[in-house]
């Protein structure tokens, strides 16, 4: 059985909305969406707690579209309608304002930590607890893991997989992409490739996946968007991010967001795999500590 993001049921979805982070959660779908619910969801983003003032109709005259739309917008997103998106406005916590600052290191400085401040505050919109569980009973039964990632996701697949390893699991993580496809295509049915990308759409990672999938593994994947050609291959979507930022900050803040999500998925693990992770992480400090002054 599929465990992906959801992105169709309504009631489903409305469940998983939290409250203070209906910006997190209308971003990570954002590029689901088409025409003129793409722009009912953009209203919704530029309105914020404003909401609450608005009707149906204002929002489908901002969005230069009809009501009916704007209400199949709001369930494209996960909600049963336009209530339930003003409900939850008035409920979500105003957005802090990053100081002004003629300094462009100020500025920069502020701006960074505001797009990491709302990547992770956004996480717990967009993170369901039930595919992290999900995900890591797979990775507890696989008896192969390979991770694979690329560009800024080269990171996080290599922190991933590291604590993986610590935690005693079989894992490869090929640096080359070649290699990484190789890897994937000779994966044997009961492993697991977990494929990081904040996008979603970075060719050489997808292509792995896919072909870890052909082969029968499990693919978990880590990305920022609920749908893109790497959710379509995955059994397993861990949705992290969804930023909407200029001068690359969304990667970074999503990046910063991927990460916590290892962590968590790591202590995850880590309590299904009891006494075998502790004997691993044992031997991992052991290591650790020999190279330390």
């Amino acid at each position: 059985m599929e465990h992906h993001s959801p992105t169709g049921s309504p009631s489903a979805d409305a469940r998983a909305v939290d409250v203070r982070n209906l910006a997190a959660h209308v971003r990570a779908r954002l590029p689901q969406l088409r025409d003129a619910e793409a722009r009912v969801a953009q209203v919704l983003l530029d309105q914020g707690p404003e909401l609450v003032r608005l009707s149906v109709s204002d929002v489908a005259a901002m969005a230069h579209t009809a009501p009916s739309s704007v209400i199949r917008a709001c369930q494209r997103l996960g909600f049963r309608g336009y209530q339930e998106v003003k409900i939850t406005a008035a409920r979500e916590a105003p957005r802090p304002t990053p100081p002004e600052s003629a300094d462009p290191t100020s500025r920069a400085l502020a701006d960074t930590v505001q797009a990491a401040r709302e990547a992770l505050d956004g996480l717990s919109a967009t993170v369901s607890p039930d595919h992290l569980r999900t995900a890591a009973e797979a990775l507890h039964g696989a008896s192969r893991i390979l991770v694979v990632g690329a560009g800024l996701s080269t990171a996080v697949a290599t922190d991933a997989a590291y604590r993986l390893r610590a935690l005693g699991c079989a894992v490869d993580s090929p640096t080359d992409p070649l290699t990484a496809e190789v890897a994937a295509s000779l994966l044997p049915a009961d492993a697991v490739c977990l494929a990081v990308s904040h996008t979603g759409a970075t060719r050489t990672t997808v292509d792995a996946a896919r072909r870890a999938h052909a082969r029968g593994a499990t693919v978990i994947s880590l990305t920022s968007y609920a749908r893109s050609p790497l959710t379509e291959t995955s059994q397993c979507t861990l949705l992290a991010g969804g930023q909407d930022l200029t001068l690359g900050l969304e990667a970074v803040a999503g990046r910063l967001a991927h990460l916590v999500v290892v962590d968590a998925l790591a202590l995850s693990l880590l309590a299904l795999r009891g006494s075998d992770a502790q004997q691993a992480l044992a031997v991992s400090a052991e290591v650790t500590a020999a190279h330390a002054y």
